[in-house]
């Protein structure tokens, strides 16, 4: 569907992101793409809270990247943000830090927010998706198992849903999982419909 009003518009698509799991999403939708990245200091103005924080970083991405667009070219770029008791987790920068996140997060429920923009030289297509995360009571044990086996400092909030602290510590989610991971397939599947039809 997608790769057909791609063709029918002469449009290729582009993945402004070098995350393996947002290719891996793309590449289970039976999309053809490339990949391309910008070096982009993912910091917002004070004022942002929740989902303005990813939407204007997704955005943000989506400018970095703009100016290395063809006239045939369609890009794709996203921004996800833990949300947790009115505070943005962002990366952790050191083992301290992702401890002391996780810490936050166990025997509580966060949100997950993934913003997405899509786009090319003449318009724009930007909407997210929220996702409630519940964590169990972790044990200090457990949170230092996973900071020291999987050393999650590229991840917003220090964890990954797909990976071992996911598996034994998240009870359940309301929403959309793709999103926990990085990228809302269904939500990108139906902005690239509305997008290349529009």
């Amino acid at each position: 569907m997608i790769q057909q009003l791609l063709a029918r518009k002469a449009k290729k698509l582009v993945l402004g992101s070098q995350s393996p799991r947002r290719k891996a999403f793309l590449e289970s939708l039976h999309l053809t793409f490339s990949t391309r990245s910008s070096s982009v200091e993912e910091s917002y103005p004070p004022d942002l809270v929740a989902e303005e924080i990813a939407i204007y970083l997704a955005e943000l991405k989506f400018e970095a990247l703009e100016p290395t667009l063809q006239e045939d070219e369609l890009l794709i770029t996203s921004d996800t943000v833990v949300w947790n008791n009115n505070t943005s987790l962002e990366k952790a920068a050191n083992k301290d830090e992702a401890i002391r996140m996780l810490k936050a997060l166990s025997n509580n429920k966060h949100q997950v927010i993934t913003a997405l923009c899509i786009g090319d030289s003449n318009k724009r297509w930007t909407s997210y998706e929220v996702t409630e995360v519940h964590f169990r009571a972790l044990k200090e044990e457990e949170i230092e198992y996973y900071v020291d086996h999987y050393k999650p400092f590229d991840k917003a909030g220090a964890y990954g849903i797909q990976e071992w602290i996911g598996l034994v510590g998240i009870t359940h989610i309301t929403g959309n999982y793709p999103s926990v991971v990085g990228l809302p397939t269904a939500l990108l599947y139906q902005g690239l419909i509305e997008f290349l039809e529009d």
